[in-house]
C-alpha cells in the first residue's frame, strides 16, 4: 500500500494521517451544548448603553412589589382554584419540576423555554397539577 492517508482496512480516504487526537466529545460524549449561553451580544442588548440595572432595581418599590405577589398568590380563581387559598405552592412546584424535566438523550424540557405547557412535556405525569 502506498497511499499513507488510505485506510489499509476499510479503504477510506482524506483522513487525517496524524494530529488529530481525541476530542473533548469522545470522553464526554452527553455533554450540554452550552454555545447558546453565548449567544448575547451588545447588538442583541434590548437595553441601552447606559443603562445601569443596579440604579434601576434601586427605583422599584419594592413594598408595592410585594403587595401585587402577595395578592397575585392569594387571589383564588375559580377556573384554577388555589390549594388552601395560596398559590405559591404550585409556583414552587412548578418551577422545581420544569427545571427537572430536562432530557439529555433529547434535549427536550427544561425551564429555559416555557416548554413545560407544551406537549410531550405537559404529559409527563410529573408535570401534572
Amino acid at each position: 500500500m502506498t497511499d499513507i492517508k488510505k485506510c489499509p482496512v476499510t479503504g477510506a480516504k482524506n483522513q487525517p494521517a496524524a494530529g488529530v487526537g481525541t476530542s473533548i466529545r469522545d470522553w464526554w460524549p452527553n455533554q450540554l451544548n452550552l454555545n447558546i449561553l453565548h449567544q448575547h451580544s451588545c447588538k442583541s442588548n434590548p437595553m441601552d448603553t447606559k443603562f445601569n440595572y443596579a440604579e434601576e432595581f434601586k427605583s422599584i418599590d419594592l413594598g408595592a412589589l410585594k403587595k401585587d405577589l402577595y395578592a397575585l398568590m392569594t387571589d383564588s380563581q375559580e377556573w384554577w382554584p388555589a390549594d388552601y387559598g395560596h398559590y405559591g405552592g404550585l409556583f414552587i412546584r412548578m418551577a422545581w419540576h420544569s427545571a427537572g424535566t430536562y432530557r439529555t438523550g433529547d434535549g427536550r424540557g427544561g425551564a429555559g423555554s416555557g416548554n413545560q405547557r407544551l406537549a410531550p412535556v405537559n404529559s409527563w405525569p410529573d408535570n401534572a397539577n
